[in-house]
């Protein structure tokens, strides 16, 4: 059975506060060469069958908000 991974991202227009405050963090703790830091999610779909439109489908009605994030997405696993 094939995985799809889907990555779900803000926007690259929009403020990433959660993105903001690891990559201080991360510059706190010695690591200078950190620029910048975006924060996103990934989910996972065990899947019967891959249907790229249905798979965009899942992602923008529900996965993403089409507002605010863009996604990506690859297949996994058998017939990737």
């Amino acid at each position: 059975m094939p995985s799809v991974r889907v990555y779900v991202r803000l926007k690259p227009s929009l403020l990433d506060s959660a993105g903001r405050t690891v990559g201080e963090a991360l510059k706190n703790l010695g690591y200078a060469e950190v620029e910048d830091v975006r924060i996103g999610k990934l989910i996972e779909l065990k899947v019967d069958t891959v249907e790229d439109s249905r798979i965009r489908e899942m992602c923008s009605k529900l996965l993403a908000n089409p507002v605010i994030e863009d996604f990506t997405y690859e297949v996994v696993g058998e017939k990737a």
